[in-house]
């Protein structure tokens, strides 16, 4: 009975609903309604015995059942649009293609040469060409108009216009010198106001307030006293100096590794951090654009593994 019941109408909205994580986001890429949504995610709770997506503050999250089926439910979306679209001529190994991808600059050091051994790996003709965001202003129009294929980032309200796919989460954390007056553990909310920072300032980008964000939240206050446009300089600041920088775990945790730097928690509680690719419709269904899509993803995996939130 229930193979009957789960048409690919409902696949497709799992799927969108898995990866969207809004009934609202998922009606409008779907061009449905949001009740009609709604009430096929209450018939596909019915059919699969699980919940699938909870509540997790103004957003929705999935739950563990949700995550395994998306991988599943993504094959068979594939294997659907291979019969209503059987024209797909792209291979990696042939194409000469040249692919865009837009990245703010606290990707490079742990994220993006992955990406690139990937790319290379699996399309050895192709060209890969990373865009510095912070350097080129907003990225809606480059995605519109074809300068770039998809953008990579982790800010708090992505635009809701686009296609948007979850790569993993992460949190925050302060990055010190090791030998820091502050001692280890003990970077309370007192003396984090009182301490001086450090911060990358890259204004140019629409919506990059991460920090700000989260730090109006958690009403903690902040005295930047140095700020450096690339955030690939802030290691080597703190290593001479007694500043603190505000930052992601993965990026903090690839600096730590092999410099004289260490972690503190952040001295409130703060959301999880969404790393995610955006894309527009232009080029939603082009083999290209798909399979780099797939690309950025496994490298995602390999780096942040099946967990949800970014290892140190």
């Amino acid at each position: 009975m229930t193979r009957e019941l789960l048409d690919s109408n409902l696949i497709r909205i799992l799927h969108t609903l898995l990866m969207e994580r809004s009934v609202s986001r998922t009606a409008r890429m779907l061009g449905q309604t949001q009740p009609a949504v709604s009430v096929a995610l209450r018939k596909l709770r019915s059919i699969t015995g699980d919940t699938l997506l909870i509540r997790n503050g103004n957003g929705m999250v999935p739950t563990e059942h949700g995550l395994a089926l998306l991988a599943a439910a993504e094959q068979a979306l594939d294997g659907i649009n291979r019969i209503l679209e059987p024209n797909t001529n792209f291979d990696p190994a042939k194409t000469r293609r040249t692919f865009r991808i837009g990245s703010p600059d606290y990707l490079d050091v742990f994220f993006v040469p992955s990406v690139i051994e990937r790319f290379q790996a699996e399309a050895p003709n192709a060209v890969l060409e990373i865009r510095n965001l912070t350097g080129h202003g907003g990225y809606e129009q480059g995605l519109v108009e074809g300068d770039l294929d998809h953008v990579i980032g982790n800010w708090p309200t992505p635009p809701e216009n686009l296609h948007l796919r979850t790569l993993c989460t992460d949190e925050l954390v302060c990055l010190v010198r090791e030998d820091h007056p502050i001692g280890i553990g003990r970077l309370s909310p007192e003396t984090y106001a009182c301490a001086h920072h450090l911060s990358a300032v890259t204004r140019e980008l629409p919506g990059q307030d991460t920090i700000d964000t989260e730090l109006s939240r958690s009403g903690l206050t902040r005295r930047v006293t140095a700020k450096i446009p690339y955030f690939g300089m802030a290691p080597y600041v703190l290593l001479r100096s007694d500043l603190i920088f505000t930052t992601t775990r993965a990026f903090a945790s690839h600096y730590a590794n092999f410099l004289p730097l260490r972690l503190e928690p952040f001295p409130a509680d703060s959301r999880e951090l969404r790393y995610y690719q955006l894309w527009h419709e232009r080029n939603h269904k082009d083999e290209g654009a798909k399979w780099l899509r797939r690309v950025v993803a496994s490298v995602a995996d390999s780096i942040f593994g099946s967990s949800t939130k970014a290892q140190a």
